[in-house]
């Protein structure tokens, strides 16, 4: 399981295996936020449209293939909430931030609300098609197109519904056809492409895809502006390095470790993701002129806090939750 536990006095369990929620994360991304709706800004941002993994789903995965079981959802929910946490992720915090509700996956068939945006993160995902061989690996067929095919139906149904409305439900529920292009459109993907080519190829080829994974990133950001997004908000990613799937569970037989634990190459990988993204984001910038684009370094801040774990309040920052992988024994049998 995907989850911190709160004892008294520290934090005990995993920073993260496949989904983030770090304090040090949240920090950088409420910091962000803040500054988006600052005086500076001076604008309010209506609904949020979000595409990603694990470290952004809100109930995909739980929608299409089963409901995501307990321990999940326990400390802030108190029940399963289709996240991969405990609590709330980073897309949660930030819609706290910008007065929101925490969005609705957009395949959720019960009760969902869509007035002020849609969440069509799915975990397991990746910024490349899924094929026979990636879905063989496990991951999820609602890659990064998929994602953009279902807000494209998401959009032209919803205009067309509000349009013809009669009832107020229906205009209660849905968003504005006016405030899409005044949504913030947040994208956190592409650690589950190089989780894939690390499981199944080398480095060296993991590291030779990375041009066509970020070009496949850009042609996703054009497509969604072609729509008539003009905000966004792009997260790095992660230092898989030190996901405990990696760095515990997982090691290569020959690697090199940094000071904390973490498989240094693999996050080298990461890095050089990273800068091209961020090459990427710098490239549409010039190309889509009414668009803002914000890259957010969620890498730097989720090493800080594996770095610092103990200052932050957490023990064990590459230890597994309690029956992941059956690693360890919950103490609750009905959770293992």
């Amino acid at each position: 399981m995907h989850r911190f536990r709160l004892f008294t006095g520290k934090l005990e369990g995993p920073w993260w295996i496949n989904n983030g929620v770090g304090a040090a994360a949240i920090g950088v991304v409420l910091i962000a936020a803040s500054l988006l709706v600052g005086p500076s800004w001076g604008c309010h941002i209506p609904a949020i449209y979000n595409f990603g993994d694990s470290n952004s789903d809100t109930g995909s995965v739980s929608a299409a293939f089963g409901r995501v079981p307990p321990p999940n959802g326990e400390t802030f929910f108190g029940k399963p909430s289709g996240r991969y946490s405990d609590g709330r992720l980073i897309i949660d915090f930030l819609a706290e931030k910008l007065g929101l509700p925490f969005l609705s996956a957009y395949l959720d068939s019960i009760e969902p609300n869509f007035r002020h945006g849609a969440n069509f993160a799915a975990s397991g995902s990746t910024i490349q098609p899924t094929d026979a061989k990636l879905f063989g690996a496990g991951f999820n067929p609602l890659s990064l197109n998929i994602q953009l095919l279902q807000f494209e139906q998401f959009k032209d149904r919803t205009n067309e519904s509000f349009n013809q409305a009669k009832s107020s439900w229906i205009k209660n529920n849905l968003p504005r056809p006016e405030e899409f292009s005044k949504a913030l459109y947040t994208l956190d993907c592409g650690q589950n492409d190089l989780n894939f080519g690390l499981f199944q190829t080398t480095e060296e080829q993991v590291r030779a895809s990375i041009p066509n994974i970020t070009d496949m990133f850009a042609v996703a950001v054009k497509k969604l502006y072609q729509e008539g997004a003009r905000t966004f908000w792009i997260h790095n990613t992660g230092p898989i390095g030190c996901l405990p799937s990696f760095a515990v569970w997982n090691r290569p037989k020959h690697f090199k470790s940094d000071q904390n634990g973490c498989i240094k190459s693999y996050n080298q990988l990461a890095q050089e993701f990273n800068k091209q993204l961020k090459d990427k984001v710098f490239q549409l910038r010039t190309q889509l002129h009414h668009a803002v684009l914000i890259y957010v370094d969620i890498y730097t801040a989720k090493y800080t806090l594996i770095s610092e774990a103990e200052k932050q309040g957490f023990v064990s920052p590459l230890g597994y939750c309690c029956g992941h992988l059956g690693v360890a024994e919950c103490v609750n049998s009905e959770w293992n």
